[in-house]
């Protein structure tokens, strides 16, 4: 990464802000929840899995810091550019996020919209549970998006 976006996105990775009290507040609300400690992609494939369901999630919808989101741009633009497919990999498939990925029913939302804003923690929805199994990430466009890797595997 360039050397201003890496120091931004350092102290994040050497010191993450876990979410307990927002754990602890979802207690009774959340279906599921996982912190994202070894990708998104993979933590969330543990809840579908394990769930018997599957997740679509909006990749423009993901959390991630303005220098590092202009970086992402939908892969195909650029074939002969793989930096893209690379900022993509680690938004979807990088770890050490230490933050909390966890589903709710729709009709509970403005439970969540009062919890974020009584803990002032920002909230944002990424996508949706659906029947199937897996995680299916979606372009703006609405295309899929290939990923090869889900994140760390701890018995690979």
């Amino acid at each position: 990464l360039p050397q201003e976006i890496f120091a931004a996105c350092s102290v994040r990775l050497h010191q993450p802000q876990p979410r307990v009290t927002l754990g602890l507040a979802l207690r009774g609300i959340a279906h599921s929840a996982i912190d994202i400690s070894d990708g998104l992609l993979a933590d969330l494939g543990h809840v579908v899995e394990n769930s018997r369901v599957g997740a679509e999630i909006e990749f423009d919808a993901l959390p991630c810091s303005s220098a590092v989101r202009a970086l992402a741009r939908p892969v195909g633009l650029k074939p002969e550019l793989q930096w893209e497919a690379l900022i993509q990999h680690c938004i979807l498939a990088g770890g050490d996020d230490y933050e909390l990925c966890f589903t709710v029913p729709v009709v509970l939302r403005a439970e969540i919209e009062k919890i974020a804003a009584a803990l002032a923690v920002p909230l944002t929805r990424i996508g949706k549970i659906v029947q199937g199994c897996g995680c299916t990430v979606y372009s703006a466009d609405g295309k899929t998006m290939q990923v090869k890797e889900s994140g760390y595997d701890h018995f690979a």
